[in-house]
C-alpha cells in the first residue's frame, strides 16, 4: 500500500507593484532585489506586472535567484513590445490592462507596492479602491523606502481630513520601510 502524502501546503502569492523603470538612484533597484529575495526566502510566490525592465525585471530576477516561484501577468501590447520576461515560472498574456489588474486581484493574497510611477499608482488605488469597496479584504502595503511614498500618504491623509475618504479606508495600508517588517505585518 503505497505511503500517504501530506497535502501540499498552499503558499501565499504576494502581488508586487512597482516601476517599469530603474528610477535614478541604485537604491530603488536595491530595494527591489531585497523584496524579490525576501518573499522567494518566505517560500511565497511573487506575482507582478510580466515584465523584464526596470524595479519589475529585478524584483523577478532577484526572486528567481533565491529559487522562488514567479507569475507574471502581461497585456499582449507590452508584450508584443519585447519587455515581458520570458524567464518566469508561468508569463499569462492578458488582452490588455484591465484584465490584468482583475487577474493580479484573483490570484493574489497580499499587495505590496514599491517605489514607482503612475503604472504603480493606478494598480496600488485599482487594489485599494477595490477594498473599499468591499470587493476584496486581502492585506495591503507600501515599501516606504527612504520615505517615498510620505507625499501620498499626506495627500491620503488630507483626503481623510476633508471627509473625502473614511479613515479605516486609509488605515488598511500597511507602511513600513523595512521589507521584512512589512513582509510580517501582512500575513501575520
Amino acid at each position: 500500500m503505497p505511503e500517504p502524502t501530506a497535502p501540499e501546503t498552499v503558499r501565499p502569492a504576494i502581488c508586487v507593484f512597482c516601476g517599469a523603470k530603474p528610477g535614478f538612484d541604485q537604491k530603488w533597484v536595491a530595494g527591489a532585489r531585497a523584496t524579490g529575495r525576501a518573499i522567494a526566502e518566505r517560500g511565497w510566490r511573487l506575482v507582478y506586472g510580466g515584465g523584464r525592465v526596470g524595479l519589475m525585471g529585478e524584483l523577478a530576477d532577484a526572486a528567481l535567484a533565491a529559487g522562488g516561484e514567479v507569475v507574471g501577468i502581461i497585456p499582449q501590447a507590452l508584450l508584443a513590445r519585447e519587455v515581458g520576461h520570458r524567464g518566469l515560472t508561468r508569463l499569462e498574456v492578458v488582452p490588455d490592462m484591465a484584465v490584468r489588474k482583475v487577474r493580479m486581484v484573483e490570484i493574489s493574497d497580499a499587495f505590496v507596492a514599491l517605489p514607482g510611477g503612475l503604472g504603480t499608482l493606478d494598480e496600488l488605488f485599482e487594489v485599494l479602491t477595490l477594498r473599499q469597496t468591499r470587493y476584496h479584504d486581502k492585506p495591503m502595503g507600501l515599501l516606504n523606502q527612504d520615505d517615498y511614498w510620505m507625499p501620498l500618504l499626506d495627500a491620503c491623509r488630507r483626503m481623510v481630513d476633508a471627509g473625502f475618504v473614511a479613515a479605516p479606508d486609509l488605515d488598511c495600508l500597511k507602511v513600513d520601510g523595512r521589507i521584512d517588517g512589512l513582509l510580517d505585518s501582512l500575513l501575520e
